[in-house]
């Protein structure tokens, strides 16, 4: 009898090495359909830098911790205020006063982005 397409290879398992040909398949694989990252845009910290701010945070979560952080400072320099007395008092509620006006400001920030 008469075929018309030839016979298929013989399947010797001593012509090919069956692991080797899976790790070289799922390397091409990888290659294309698992794409490096690419580096970020922003260079890394510089070494000395002790604290940073973690990429990517939305502006909301930044604009709540700014204002607990300055309601914090405003309550410990409120105690240190009333320990002191004349020009260091002064100084003390000055002081205060900034960090008073700046947790009006964040708080004024937060309104704007997520109005209550």
């Amino acid at each position: 009898m008469f075929k018309a397409t030839p016979n298929p290879p013989d399947s010797d398992p001593t012509t090919h090495n069956s692991k080797e040909f899976d790790e070289a398949a799922d390397r091409a694989l990888d290659y294309y359909l698992k794409p490096k990252p690419d580096k970020p845009d922003k260079p890394e910290p510089d070494p000395s830098q002790l604290f940073t701010v973690v990429n990517g945070v939305d502006t909301e979560s930044l604009l709540a911790n700014l204002s607990e952080n300055l309601a914090s400072a405003n309550a410990m320099v409120s105690n240190l205020a009333f320990d002191l007395e004349g020009p260091r008092r002064h100084i003390a509620l000055g002081i205060q006063q900034l960090i008073e006006l700046s947790g009006l400001l964040a708080n004024r920030a937060l309104d704007n982005i997520d109005p209550r």
